[in-house]
């Protein structure tokens, strides 16, 4: 029998590292070619990973937790002699390489268990029982002047009793609860963000920093796509077995514009400008837990609206049902995100890096207007809605900038009503 290692795989165009965060397999399993056997998370999405050779799961060397670098060994799998890439069988590691203690601590939950014996605590060997500790528990303890003593007392929810980040967390929250409330008379809650709430806050703050934000605001007469949409939209779901929202028509419209004005798909990796060829549309889905994600449409000026809305319709689900893939959230080149949703007229959204637009719908609301006729003007009701497009200043020009979000709203109000779907 051979040995072959499984190494982190690349998740993603800027993804250099994964955490480990469950094996779905032991040690002495078998395993099939292709078959999950680990779960990972990156600062994108959570996904699992599968076996790349199909044998025994001989020995594995990333501990839950544990940051690993994409291409480091994370397990050995015995094969067969005649299914090994490589002939020589591997040394078995004793003492895997991990990330240091800072790398670590970064954004992880507790992990790799150590007995308490920072000179800051309590001499351990005074409680009943030595109790195991991660890194990360053990330096929030330090930061909050949590003694071992208290520490002692925290009822851990992981297996064996283990103390969590969130066991730690709550207990500080309601300690200090309980002091508010006896220097104020009442109680403020105490909330701590979880993983993709801090993944957000830093991107968005990143993003700040990166690119110069400007944004431009058109509003736009979507009178047709409404009154079409009203037609069709039960014969569509009869056929179809979905409905059809008014997100494909914006991103039919985004799409045919980025053709019209090709420096707009375009991403900054330092100094250098790189156009992209394909036209790949994020689109932003609000989850039920509040935090935002950004599944990508690939080629979507190839796709008709009722490929766009069954994409559309398809990501949407998987997104809310945290099914995505890392390949879904890659390679986008240009980001909708839909505030009308929430009942907002107007935005000025966040550029996704390393893009340089993003352009946020609002809601469609009635007003009056002047419709202009061959016979003379007249005041009439319309469906109007505002496009605010954001995009980076340092490579994309005010006119530039504006001119685009123009023809996204051209597209929008010269929709042929005529259309067949």
């Amino acid at each position: 029998m051979a040995t072959v290692e499984m190494v982190m795989p690349k998740m993603g165009e800027s993804i250099m590292e994964g955490t480990i965060l469950s094996w779905l397999k032991k040690e002495g399993d078998l395993i099939e070619q292709d078959e999950s056997v680990l779960e990972v998370a990156t600062d994108k999405v959570d996904t699992e990973v599968p076996a790349t050779h199909a044998g025994v799961l001989k020995k594995i060397l990333a501990k839950e937790g544990e940051i690993i670098e994409v291409g480091k060994p994370i397990a050995i799998i015995e094969v067969k002699e005649d299914e090994s890439d490589d002939p020589d069988p591997l040394p078995e590691l004793d003492n895997p390489s991990v990330s240091d203690d800072k790398e670590l601590l970064q954004d992880v939950p507790e992990y790799t268990s150590l007995i308490l014996g920072k000179a800051s605590y309590d001499d351990p060997a005074n409680l009943e029982e030595k109790r195991f500790y991660s890194p990360l528990v053990q330096s929030i303890a330090n930061q909050e002047n949590v003694s071992a003593g208290e520490l002692a007392e925290i009822s851990g929810t992981a297996k064996g009793g283990r103390v969590t980040k969130k066991d730690i967390l709550d207990y500080i929250s309601k300690r200090e609860a309980t002091q508010i409330a006896s220097e104020a008379g009442q109680t403020d809650e105490i909330l701590e963000m979880d993983r993709m709430r801090k993944m957000i806050a830093q991107r968005m703050l990143d993003s700040k920093n990166i690119s110069a934000h400007v944004t431009s605001f058109v509003e736009a007469d979507l009178t047709n796509i409404v009154l079409y949409r009203n037609k069709i939209k039960d014969a569509f779901q009869a056929k179809q077995g979905e409905k059809i929202t008014f997100t494909p028509f914006f991103i039919e419209a985004i799409a045919k514009a980025l053709k019209d004005f090709p420096m707009m798909n375009i991403s900054v990796e330092g100094d250098k400008i790189i156009k992209k060829k394909a036209i790949n549309i994020g689109v932003a889905v609000a989850l039920a837990n509040g935090n935002l994600i950004v599944p990508v449409i690939k080629n979507a000026d190839k796709l008709n609206l009722v490929g766009l809305s069954k994409k559309i319709n398809e990501l949407a689900i998987r997104a809310r049902e945290n099914r995505l893939s890392a390949e879904e959230l890659k390679g986008g080149t240009y980001t909708l995100s839909n505030i009308g949703s929430f009942g907002n007229i107007m935005g000025t959204p966040i550029i996704v890096q390393p893009q340089v637009g993003i352009l946020a719908v609002g809601t469609i609301t009635k007003k009056p207007a002047v419709i202009e006729s061959p016979t003379g003007d007249m005041i009439g009701i319309r469906h109007k809605m505002i496009l605010s497009h954001s995009y980076d200043h340092r490579v994309v020009d005010g006119a530039l900038g504006g001119m685009f979000v123009k023809k996204v709203a051209d597209y929008l109000e010269s929709f042929d009503m005529k259309t067949v779907i």
